[in-house]
C-alpha cells in the first residue's frame, strides 16, 4: 500500500488538492501497478511562518534583495 505524504503552504482550494491527489494517484498506479484503492495520500498544510528555506521564512525571503550578479537560488 503506497502512502504519499505531501506538505504545502496553506491557501490552496479543496479543488486544487483534489486535482493533485488524483494526479498523484494516477502516477502511482501507472508506475507501481497498484490498484487505486491501495493508494493513500496525506496532505499536511502549514502556515507560512512554519515553512523555512535556508533557515528563512517566506516573508523574510520575499523582503530580501535579489541575488547579485544574476546568481540563482538553488532549491531542492
Amino acid at each position: 500500500m503506497p502512502i504519499i505524504e505531501m506538505h504545502m503552504l496553506e491557501g490552496r482550494t479543496t479543488e486544487q488538492k483534489n486535482r493533485v491527489a488524483a494526479a498523484v494517484t494516477e502516477a502511482v498506479i501507472a508506475s507501481l501497478g497498484v490498484r487505486p484503492e491501495s493508494v493513500r495520500i496525506l496532505i499536511t498544510e502549514h502556515h507560512a511562518d512554519e515553512f523555512y528555506v535556508a533557515g528563512i521564512p517566506p516573508k523574510k525571503r520575499a523582503e530580501a534583495p535579489p541575488l547579485a550578479n544574476g546568481a540563482q537560488e538553488h532549491t531542492a
